[in-house]
C-alpha cells in the first residue's frame, strides 16, 4: 500500500502531517488470545522448531537454549563461540538446516571480534549433539564473514533464511557509519548474500563473474534488514528493513537488483528531518512493496501465514515491531499490499520475532531483560 501523493508531497517538504484517518492501520474488533510459553529470556533474538516441537531460542547476551512446548528454558547450550555483545550485536538469528531430521545441523548469525575494535556480522553452524536435555553444539565451523569488519554497535542484520534450492539468504546491515557503501558491490556492507549450506558460492549467484563485485552479494542497497522469509507461492525472498526516521520498507527482493540506500530513500535524517540521499524513486532501484512514514515502526522478524488456524488470515503476513510495538499483519494480492491493521497494540513490548510454529500457530519473541514466548490462538 503507497501513501496518497498529496501526502508523500507535504512529507518530502518537510510538513509533520498525521497519517490521514482513512490509511490508520484498524485494530480488529476480536484479537488473537496471547499466551505465554516461556518467560525468563534475556533479550530473546531468534526462534527456531525442532522436529520433536521444542525450540531453539537465541538470547542476544550471547546464549542459545532449548525451550520445551510447555515453556521450560534448558541451560545453555555448550560450545558456542564468544560474540560482541554490544549495542545492536551479540548472538542473533537461529536456523534448521532443511536436512535436520538426518543431519542436525543448526545455523546462527552472531557479530564476531576482528582486531582492535572492529567487529561484523558471521555466520556459524554446528552439528545439535547428545541426549534430549543434554545436548551440545558439535563440530562448530564459521562459514561466512561480512567484510570488511567495522568498529561499531550498530546494524548487524541480520536474518537467515533457507531458499526453496537449500540455499542460505543472509542480511547484512549497513553499520551505520559505512552507509554508503551500501551501494558498492566490492563488500558486503548493506547486502543480502546467498551461499550454499557450507559456505561456498552458488555457480548461479547473479554477480559471479563480475569485475569487482563480491560474488556472494544477492541484492544491495539495504540498511538493516531485520525480517526475512520466503514467500510461500513464488519461492521469492521476502525482507523488511529498518528506516531512519521514516521509511522502514517491506521489500520483494530479486537477484541482482539494487534497493536503493542510502541514496533512494522514504527515510529523513535523525532530528532534523532532512532529506537523504536524491528522492525516493528512480529507475534502476526496486521500490518497496510498502513503506512507513513518517515514524518508523522499526520491523524484525516475520512469517507468511500458511495454515488454517486463523480465520480469513491464510497467506498474510505478519510483521514484528520494535518501535511500534505491534504486529502487523498485511494482506497481499499480486505482490501488492490490500489491506493492513496492526495487532496486540496493548502488548506494550518489542517484538522481535515471528514464527509459524508446527502446529500452524503464531509464535512470538518479545525483546525485554525478562523476553517472553508469546503463543497466538486463533
Amino acid at each position: 500500500m503507497s501513501l496518497p501523493l498529496p501526502f508523500t508531497r507535504r512529507h518530502l517538504l518537510g510538513a509533520a502531517a498525521a497519517l490521514p484517518a482513512a490509511w490508520a492501520c484498524p485494530v480488529l474488533a476480536s484479537e488473537p488470545k496471547v499466551v505465554t510459553v516461556a518467560h525468563g529470556l534475556v533479550n530473546p533474538w531468534g526462534l527456531a522448531f525442532l522436529p520433536d516441537g521444542r525450540m531453539l531460542v537465541t538470547e542476544r547476551p550471547g546464549r542459545m537454549r532449548l525451550v520445551t512446548p510447555e515453556g521450560k528454558l534448558g541451560p545453555p547450550l555448550p560450545g558456542l563461540p564468544g560474540v560482541v555483545a554490544e549495542g545492536q550485536g551479540g548472538l542473533l538469528d537461529v536456523v534448521l538446516d532443511p536436512r535436520f531430521a538426518s543431519n542436525r545441523l543448526v545455523y546462527w548469525s552472531y557479530s564476531e571480534a576482528g582486531e582492535g575494535s572492529d567487529n561484523g556480522t558471521a555466520v556459524a553452524r554446528a552439528r545439535l549433539d547428545g541426549e534430549p536435555g543434554a545436548e551440545r553444539l558439535a563440530e562448530v565451523q564459521v562459514i561466512f564473514r561480512q567484510l570488511p569488519k567495522v568498529a561499531g554497535r550498530l546494524h548487524f542484520g541480520s536474518r537467515l533464511v533457507f531458499g526453496t534450492d537449500g540455499r542460505l539468504f543472509v542480511t547484512l546491515g549497513d553499520r551505520f557509519s559505512r552507509k554508503d557503501d551500501a551501494q558498492l558491490l566490492d563488500n558486503h556492507l548493506g547486502k543480502i548474500v546467498r551461499i550454499e549450506a557450507d559456505g561456498r558460492v552458488p555457480a548461479d549467484n547473479p554477480l559471479v563473474g563480475r569485475a569487482g563485485a563480491r560474488p556472494e552479494i544477492w541484492s544491495w542497497g539495504h540498511r538493516n534488514v531485520q525480517a526475512a522469509a520466503i514467500h510461500p507461492a513464488t519461492g521469492e525472498l521476502w525482507i523488511t528493513e529498518h528506516g531512519p526516521q521514516g521509511g522502514d520498507e517491506l521489500n520483494r527482493v530479486l537477484p541482482g537488483r539494487n534497493h536503493g540506500w542510502p541514496e533512494i530513500t522514504h527515510g529523513r535524517n535523525y532530528v532534523t528531518g532532512t532529506r537523504i540521499g536524491e528522492g525516493t524513486e528512480r529507475a534502476d532501484v526496486v521500490p518497496p512493496v510498502t513503506h512507513w512514514v513518517p515514524t518508523s515502526i522499526a520491523p524484525s522478524g516475520m512469517a507468511f501465514l500458511t495454515s488454517d488456524r486463523y480465520p480469513g488470515w491464510k497467506g498474510s503476513l505478519f510483521i514484528g515491531a520494535l518501535r511500534g510495538q505491534t504486529l502487523v499483519r498485511i494482506a497481499l494480492a499480486n505482490h501488492s499490499v490490500v489491506k493492513q491493521e496492526r495487532l496486540l497494540q496493548t502488548l506494550n513490548e518489542r517484538i522481535r520475532d515471528v514464527r509459524q510454529g508446527p502446529d500452524g500457530l503464531l509464535y512470538l519473541l518479545t525483546d525485554n531483560a525478562d523476553g517472553r514466548i508469546l503463543r497466538l490462538l486463533p
